[in-house]
């Protein structure tokens, strides 16, 4: 797919987005134009303005999709459901689930101003401090979500309750298959060893991001010690599940290579000298913030991480060799799917 063809493919008629929002969401103003953004391999995301001011359309790619992918209703269910808790999220104004408006289903959301920092290591921040605080807010953040009251939030049907691992390895497993193009032998030893120590449900269910990671916050920089979150974005993949998945999946990234093209890992990488909590700091930090002893079965948690990003990479790489992808880069990707699976095994023989 060429450049002019790719984007030919994601382009919004602003026509037909108008007429449905004078009197489906009139509060959003008149379209002038839809902007997309750089990055984001799943569902393609646009820089609407209006004459009322500038908001945000996320819509799921265009073209034949895998069955639960792309659920941009799911991630407007939960941002809305999220609106004046302690996890900050942008105002939610409209979901159109008609894909014969503009192609696909879509929703609008308000326009945050923040930063985005898409290396974990922060090399822009001069101060080590300011790491330390960007990362303690991370694990706040993420500790507040875990915490959410489902019920009271009205998302106690957002997912099925217990074996969340069970359900998530048997997912993720099956996602792979469908967009499978080669045989890894690395794939397979790891979805070997994660079928054979799957953990006894414990019962806790939380909501769960499914994502989470420095480069889906939006940080507010004014004041450099008490940098904080004021958004936290791209909430496809949540659910209801084990908060654990999202702590490993975080923590996923002090292991990955700080060459890696996936948001740059810190493996290899002093973190002390940055200023970047060790493993072992960020988990009891987190912890503290819950209320709970510690964490059993870290190593399958941390694997699992490992096999469900290579999954989702993968995803990527499928939806590029049939010509529906929304980056240009999202072929390059493939190439990391066999060195994630690499790590894990390493991390499964280190810890045993």
């Amino acid at each position: 797919m060429s450049k002019e063809t790719a984007k030919a493919a994601h382009a919004i008629d602003l026509s037909a987005l108008n007429e449905y929002l004078s009197t489906a969401c009139p509060e959003v103003g008149h379209a002038t134009a839809a902007d997309k953004f750089a990055g984001g391999q799943s569902n393609p995301t646009f820089k609407l303005t209006t004459d009322k001011g500038v908001f945000v359309l996320r819509r799921q790619p265009p073209g034949k999709l895998l069955k639960s992918a792309h659920a941009v209703d799911r991630e407007f269910r939960v941002i809305n459901a999220l609106q004046g808790s302690d996890v900050p999220v942008p105002k939610a104004y409209h979901l159109c689930e008609d894909t014969n408006v503009i192609g696909s289903m879509f929703y609008i959301m308000a326009f945050v101003d923040g930063a985005i920092y898409w290396n974990s290591a922060l090399p822009e921040i001069e101060s080590t401090q300011t790491r330390t605080a960007m990362y303690d807010e991370m694990n706040r953040v993420l500790a507040a979500l875990h915490s959410v009251d489902i019920e009271k939030a009205g998302l106690s049907d957002y997912g099925k309750p217990g074996s969340y691992f069970e359900r998530q390895l048997s997912r993720w497993t099956k996602q792979y298959r469908a967009s499978e193009l080669e045989h890894i032998e690395e794939i397979e030893s790891l979805i070997t060893y994660l079928e054979n120590n799957l953990p006894q449900d414990d019962g806790q269910v939380s909501l769960v991001h499914g994502d989470f990671r420095l480069d889906n916050m939006m940080f507010d920089m004014s004041d450099a010690l008490h940098p904080h979150v004021v958004a936290v974005l791209d909430w496809e993949l949540s659910t209801l599940g084990h908060p654990y998945a999202d702590l490993a999946y975080q923590c996923m990234q002090l292991r990955l290579p700080s060459d890696i093209a996936h948001a740059a890992g810190l493996g290899g990488l002093d973190r002390a000298a940055l200023g970047i909590p060790s493993e072992k700091a960020y988990i009891e930090s987190y912890c503290k913030r819950r209320g709970i002893a510690g964490i059993e079965n870290w190593t399958f948690y941390l694997a699992f991480s490992f096999f469900r990003l290579a999954a989702i990479l993968q995803g990527v790489v499928k939806r590029a060799h049939d010509g529906n992808a929304s980056s240009e880069k999202a072929m390059q990707l493939g190439a990391m799917v066999r060195p994630l699976a690499q790590i894990a095994n390493q991390t499964i023989h280190q810890d045993a």
